[in-house]
């Protein structure tokens, strides 16, 4: 039976798989601004940074500056996204107080992406489970590639409920799914998310939509209408996967801001400040906004 969600939180993940996949290397001081623009038009979960090695994601290399120069809002959660235990001893060692892991629904997938087999993963994020419950950090486990593999091809639900059984078993404090290479639909969101509910998992579902074939705005109402409340997006669109090719941008948080409050619901999101904040970061990587809504602007 699904729950009607009357709010949903998006989680702004600019600063880190934003700007992970743009040509132009920004400053520290700029990624400073970008999340401070976030937490201005309304965002109170960001992802600010990821502890991966600086020679495979050189956006990322300041991982630690970004981190050390945050100011500071009680309200609001800093995330950073680690991928083995020498990652998250950096995070922790810099004060990070919610890490996001990945665990890979194809074989291939994982190796490209971080170096480890489904199993060595899983591995991975047990023993991560059991230093940030011992540490009083959340964590977030994503299933990548949930819906398509560039290198697989489909992803059976099947496959999917397999993996995200020894998920749940983990027990994290939160469980996404992403469209890493964006080639959902509709369709697909909501056979997957009744694939996780059927586990009887406690910890709540957010789903990561990539725009790549332009469903993603679609797939998020979708994740939305079957229950879903924590959404991932990117200002102004930015970002994608280093690892897979052609998978572009993530949905845009001004978009799908507008979208979900036409349709009644609440963000938080003050859209005027989202569509500055999409504009300027835009401006500073030398790049259109991807989304839609920063070009057009706000009706009425």
């Amino acid at each position: 039976m699904l729950t009607r969600v009357t709010r949903v939180e998006i989680v702004e993940v600019a600063p880190r798989d934003g700007l992970q996949n743009e040509a132009r290397l920004v400053s520290t001081a700029t990624k400073l601004e970008l999340i401070e623009r976030a937490y201005s038009a309304g965002l109170r979960r960001i992802e600010v940074a990821s502890f991966v090695h600086p020679e495979r994601v050189p956006q990322m290399a300041d991982a630690e500056a970004v981190v050390a120069g945050l100011v500071p809002h009680p309200e609001t959660e800093y995330s950073a996204l680690v991928l083995n235990e020498r990652g998250y001893d950096r995070a922790l060692a810099a004060q990070v107080r919610a890490v996001n892991t990945v665990v890979p629904a194809t074989e291939s997938f994982g190796q490209r992406n971080q170096g480890m087999s489904i199993d060595d993963a899983l591995r991975t994020v047990e023993t991560l489970r059991d230093r940030t419950s011992a540490d009083g950090v959340r964590l977030t486990i994503t299933i990548s590639v949930a819906f398509g593999c560039p290198f697989e091809g489909e992803v059976p639900p099947e496959r999917l409920s397999r993996i995200a059984a020894r998920v749940v078993a983990v027990a994290p404090d939160e469980i996404a799914l992403a469209d890493t290479i964006g080639v959902g639909a509709p369709r697909d969101v909501e056979e997957r998310v009744e694939v996780v509910r059927a586990l009887g998992a406690d910890a709540p579902l957010r789903l990561h939509f990539h725009n790549t074939r332009n469903t993603g705005i679609a797939n998020a109402i979708a994740a939305v209408q079957a229950g879903v409340s924590v959404l991932d997006a990117s200002l102004a669109g930015i970002g994608g996967c280093p690892f897979a090719p052609a998978a572009t941008g993530n949905i845009a948080t001004e978009d799908i801001a507008y979208a979900l409050a036409r349709m009644g619901y609440d963000t938080g999101i003050e859209l005027a400040a989202a569509i500055e904040a999409a504009r300027w970061i835009a401006g500073e990587l030398e790049i259109e906004p991807q989304g839609m809504v920063a070009r057009a602007g706000p009706f009425p």
